[in-house]
């Protein structure tokens, strides 16, 4: 009776082979078959692209030779079929442009942002007490006003919506040659580049914006109402008010208007308040005509980093030290969580980024932020970003908040789970997180470590006391301001403290910035409670913990001195280090001339 059980259990085992065999084969040619389809859409979509392509050659072929015998049997240009007649000098329309420096000003600085026709100059009043930050896009002149008005009506006309995704700024440069050579217009390469730069900027550009959204070096733009200077935050210059101005209701209007479609939104007096994302990442926030702002409408604009700063840029800032540095990358590599805080301003999402660099090349890391500004070089990274509701009613469905981001993101099994800004329920769902092991950061709007626990513990995150124990670090990052070498000051941002965190009320500051000196002090290691849990998980001790701190600030000091900043150059070398850590070690000592010294701050 045993072996006929037995036997029907081996006949059943392998019954059930088969059939796992039988789907693991369906499975297999049902991924062959969708790759095939795959790559036949592939193939069919490079052929209607090349065809398209073919087509719009032939096309300006043919509006070259139509244009050539327009002119030969009218005697006139062919763009004049355009308009009834040709514009008076009432009607030809000039870009908008900021005004000049005054004559008497002092230029302090002047670097260009765009071609040879935009340029950043920033410059100072003869009390030397003002400074202002022009935005000198070289003006077209007369004849080229024509040309442009000529340009902008035709392709006002004739300029269609591109049948497949293409880069807009390729497409509109195609279509505007096009439509010039169909009604002759004759331009020499110089000027058709100027006047080009104008007509993408006013159709499918930014406006009288694009030249600021264009530089780098400006964090943040805010237009604060009609007839008063748009304000924007320089890296170097800090908050400064710019020569480009909205003089009436009706360019207001215009402007607000613009970037609420840009970014996909909805806007109007019944909803005056709207917040999106422009192409590019850039974070944007209006308010519409005088309903909720009486100054006549309102925009900020926080600019998305394509090129984030990493901690190699922090060290060359001042911002933190390389002992901080290397104090931090070996616990992050060891899944500490931490959180940054700050007033807002004073770079918490940018330093966030920063320590972030220094994580694993391979960890499975996801962000959650309501509009994105994190930016990672790391293959297994995904962002994730909020949702409103559709519509514009309080009722309107499909709103994906951040506390149901994170929900889903503990389903993803990641190795760390990032929250831009901690608000509201988010943040205890996130402490669940990491209570079961997971890695973790977020940045959250306080003054110090015992405030931001204080938030944390209170209404309407409440994250219990006994989850507090979780969070190892605690990083304030705040705005000083330095006195320079001529006597004046200078704004700068630097991590003024770090706490470990034990507990509610119980914090062991690490890491303390002097003011005097411009340094940070680190306490004892010996004194770290993460550091000696981190001796004891590896098996080491508090001596061979610190050297290896030591070693890690020296890897540092060699990408500065090399100049290795760029995020997707420092995070293979971070890969480099944990998997052979003698080697980069002994390579940077090497490069740098030195014998492993203390590198603890410059």
């Amino acid at each position: 009776m045993a072996r006929k059980e037995e036997r029907e259990r081996i006949k059943e085992q392998e019954r059930a082979r088969k059939e796992a065999e039988r789907k693991l084969k369906a499975e297999m040619e049902a991924t062959r078959r969708e790759e095939r389809e795959r790559r036949d859409q592939e193939r069919a979509q490079a052929k209607q692209t090349k065809r398209e392509s073919a087509e719009d050659e032939r096309a300006i072929e043919e509006a070259e030779k139509q244009s050539k015998r327009t002119v030969a049997q009218s005697g006139k240009p062919g763009l004049l079929s355009v308009f009834e007649r040709k514009p008076v000098a009432s009607e030809i329309m000039r870009p908008r442009t900021g005004r000049p420096v005054p004559p008497n000003w002092k230029v302090i600085e002047r670097y260009p942002i765009y071609s040879a026709f935009v340029y950043a100059t920033i410059a100072q009043d003869p009390t030397g007490n003002n400074t202002v930050y022009f935005l000198d896009e070289v003006p077209l002149s007369d004849s080229e006003a024509q040309t442009y008005t000529y340009l902008m009506k035709a392709l006002e006309n004739e300029l269609t919506i591109p049948r497949t995704q293409v880069n807009p700024s390729e497409y509109f440069d195609l279509q505007a040659r096009k439509i010039a050579s169909k009604y002759s217009i004759e331009i020499p390469k110089l000027p058709w580049s100027k006047i080009l730069y104008f007509a993408e900027r006013d159709i499918v550009g930014f406006g009288d914006l694009d030249g600021l959204l264009r530089d780098a070096n400006i964090e943040d733009i805010s237009v604060d109402g009609i007839d008063k200077p748009v304000f924007i935050y320089h890296n170097k210059y800090e908050r400064i008010p710019t020569n480009v101005v909205f003089e009436d209701a009706e360019s207001m209007t215009d402007l607000i208007g613009r970037f609420a479609h840009i970014s996909g939104r909805h806007v109007s007096t019944a909803y005056p308040i709207v917040q999106g994302t422009l192409p590019g990442g850039h974070r944007m926030i209006a308010t519409y005509m005088t309903e909720v702002s009486p100054s006549g409408g309102t925009l900020n604009i926080r600019r998305f980093r394509e090129d984030p700063i990493t901690i190699i840029d922090m060290l060359k800032l001042g911002v933190l030290d390389f002992n901080l540095a290397a104090y931090t990358w070996l616990l992050m590599e060891n899944k500490a969580v931490a959180m940054v805080v700050g007033a807002t301003g004073s770079g918490k999402t940018t330093l966030l980024n920063a320590l972030l660099t220094m994580t694993r090349t391979n960890a499975k890391i996801i962000t959650i932020e309501e509009v994105q500004e994190l930016n990672l070089a790391h293959p297994n990274w995904s962002p994730l970003v909020s949702r409103e509701k559709y519509g514009v009613t309080e009722e309107g469905p499909g709103e994906i908040g951040l506390f149901e981001l994170v929900k889903a993101a503990m389903r993803m099994r990641p190795d760390i789970i990032v929250v831009g800004e901690v608000r509201g329920e988010e943040a205890y769902v996130l402490f669940q997180a990491i209570s079961t092991g997971h890695g973790g950061f977020c940045t959250l709007h306080a003054d110090e470590a015992a405030s931001a626990i204080q938030r944390l513990t209170s209404k309407p995150m409440d994250v219990p006391d006994s989850f507090i124990s979780f969070l190892d670090l605690v990083y304030t990052v705040r705005r000083v301001v330095l006195p320079t070498p001529d006597g004046g000051t200078i704004a700068a941002r630097r991590i003024i403290s770090v706490d470990e965190v034990g507990g509610v009320g119980d914090y062991t500051r690490m890491f303390n910035w002097d003011p005097t000196t411009d340094t940070q002090t680190a306490a004892p290691f010996k004194n770290s409670r993460k550091l000696q849990k981190l001796a004891a998980d590896l098996g080491k001790s508090m001596g061979d913990v610190e050297e290896e701190i030591r070693r890690r600030s020296v890897v540092l000091k060699w990408m500065r001195s090399k100049d290795i900043r760029n995020f997707r150059e420092t995070t293979p070398l971070f890969e480099s280090y944990v998997k052979n850590p003698n080697e980069t070690y002994q390579r940077a000592v090497r490069e740098l001339g030195a014998t492993g010294g203390r590198g603890s701050g410059e």
